[in-house]
């Protein structure tokens, strides 16, 4: 499903999926990087177009690829975090979580984050949001998905843009076909529609 579904939303009310605004502003985000060449990529292309976007990155490959960590706060882009080890929430325990996270969050240094698959469980989803802003998203790209061509990813994301949207990327090698062959023209096509892709406020 490209829009979360609705039992998602009920099960985590307090989370951020859309920003609304009466402005044509978007909010393109990546998850899973920092990742060599896919993100080094993905910051030219956002350079060419002058568009601003939040990265939800794994703690692990932070510590793997701490020159490409800096490069995108260097380039005006905000950081968000996506736990340590990239942890399926609804598949691990509270306590293995939260550590998880607070890993995750100590590499990082932001009060942005985003559940890896949108799973997290109650308890750990309380603790987080004591100090950070959870992120999920209102448009999911699915480029990570091999079975998908590029033209389906670009249609999942402008046949459901609006303002305020917050829309998932991923910088990483399972997504790297579809992404970059589709980033390109979705940034296109928001300067053709007068949107602007700005950064998730922290």
């Amino acid at each position: 499903m490209v829009r979360p579904p609705s039992f998602l939303r009920w099960i985590y009310p307090n989370a951020i999926w859309h920003l609304p605004s009466d402005r044509k502003v978007i909010y393109l985000t990546f998850d899973d990087g920092p990742t060599p060449f896919i993100t080094e990529k993905v910051l030219e292309l956002l350079d060419a177009h002058k568009a601003k976007a939040t990265f939800f990155c794994i703690g692990k490959n932070i510590e793997q690829h701490p020159e490409i960590f800096n490069l995108i706060k260097d380039k005006g882009h905000h950081i968000g975090s996506h736990t340590y080890s990239h942890l399926n929430g609804w598949k691990s325990k509270a306590e293995e979580y939260i550590n998880d996270y607070v890993k995750g969050r100590e590499l990082s240094h932001t009060n942005l984050f985003r559940p890896p698959y949108g799973r997290i469980l109650l308890t750990p989803l309380q603790v987080i949001q004591k100090q950070d802003k959870v992120i999920m998203w209102d448009i999911l790209s699915k480029d990570y998905d091999k079975d998908l061509s590029p033209e389906e990813v670009y249609a999942n994301v402008t046949r459901n843009l609006e303002p305020g949207s917050i829309i998932v990327f991923h910088d990483s090698e399972k997504a790297k076909k579809n992404l970059l062959a589709v980033l390109p023209r979705i940034l296109e096509y928001l300067t053709q529609q007068g949107y602007i892709s700005e950064a998730i406020p922290y």
